[in-house]
């Protein structure tokens, strides 16, 4: 059973499915928000008790099938390498434990689909770790448009483009892993103009390759209802500007670099006077917002979260995929139809 913190509400006990980078800033922010992680799961022994001893894990399990069967864990973050998340969701959905699946959901919209509808069957939380969505600045620019303060919104401009490691043998440049620009960091700007302006209606893009085959760089154009747009771009080997736009036609928001993470920002009116600076405080990289997030919908019985509900991971690699049409990118083995 999960334990109830010093207000009364239920606290989720937390397992972490894989050992990498991400899972350790996850654990972080989790520690920074006084949120429990009890244990941790790795392919083996080694690398699980190493994890738990530099984090102060109570336990740790050597493979993820005894992860998930541990009693004493109430939802499972999964943290592997993106072909690994739809099993492994799948694995801690069958175990009757609550999912937070690292970004991107899946590889593609087929596996999305197969993940959510088992956990509406097992009416159990899932949520897509896209922790943007659930940043305070997010929030704030959320009551901005809805008060019609920018006016009817007609563009989002966002970019990501980092200067990241060429060697062939690293996750970003490996196929077999789903590597490339567009599922590690274009991610972000697809799912931010979803966000903003809903699935798209119209899908373009171009890419260039590296050597490995996966896309180095791509450009997108979504066109949405009314023909609203937004104009994306994602590198790995240029480290781009890092900020966002979202322009109306009663004034536009400027979001600081880097705008996915916890950040400021700027909102000016049609002539381009100032209307409102915000200023972002936040303590730690911001992941906790997610996980608080679902510690509170869990604890209200709800299934997903309206700011990022399962469906919406769906759309969201539904326009992955057609990005991935577009620019001809096949990972090895996959199959998006089965």
């Amino acid at each position: 059973m999960a334990r109830a913190d010093w207000s009364g509400n239920v606290a989720l006990r937390w397992g972490i499915l894989a050992t990498g980078g991400i899972a350790s800033s996850f654990v972080k922010d989790l520690a920074v928000a006084g949120l429990d992680v009890v244990a941790v799961g790795s392919r083996t022994p080694e690398s699980a008790r190493r994890f738990a001893e530099k984090h102060e894990v109570p336990r740790a399990h050597g493979s993820y099938a005894d992860l998930v069967a541990d009693p004493g864990v109430d939802i499972i973050y999964v943290a592997t390498p993106h072909p690994g998340h739809v099993d492994n969701a799948i694995l801690a959905l069958e175990a009757g434990k609550h999912v937070l699946v690292e970004k991107p959901f899946t590889i593609n919209a087929n596996e999305a689909r197969r993940v959510t509808e088992l956990a509406s069957a097992k009416g159990l939380f899932v949520l897509e770790a896209m922790w943007t969505r659930f940043l305070p600045h997010m929030k704030r620019i959320h009551e901005i448009i809805d008060a019609g303060t920018i006016g009817d919104v007609r563009t989002v401009i966002a970019d990501h483009n980092q200067k990241l490691s060429t060697d062939p043998e690293n996750r970003i440049n490996n196929p077999d892993l789903g590597g490339g620009a567009l599922l590690d960091l274009g991610i972000y700007p697809v799912s931010f103009a979803v966000d903003i302006l809903g699935a798209p209606t119209q899908v373009l893009a171009t890419a260039s390759r590296t050597e490995t085959g996966v896309d180095r760089q791509t450009a997108i154009i979504l066109e949405h209802d009314d023909g609203r747009q937004s104009v994306l771009h994602t590198a790995l080997d240029t480290r781009g500007p890092n900020r966002a736009a979202i322009v109306g036609t009663l004034g536009r928001i400027e979001i600081d670099a880097v705008w996915y993470s916890a950040t400021s920002f700027t909102v000016f009116d049609a002539t381009g006077e100032v209307v409102e600076r915000y200023e972002s405080s936040v303590e730690g990289n911001g992941r906790q917002f997610q996980a608080i997030e679902a510690e509170r919908l869990i604890a209200e019985g709800e299934t997903e979260s309206a700011l990022l509900p399962p469906s919406e991971s769906v759309v969201i690699m539904e326009v992955l995929d057609r990005v991935r049409e577009k620019i001809g990118l096949v990972y090895p083995g996959e199959n998006a139809t089965d």
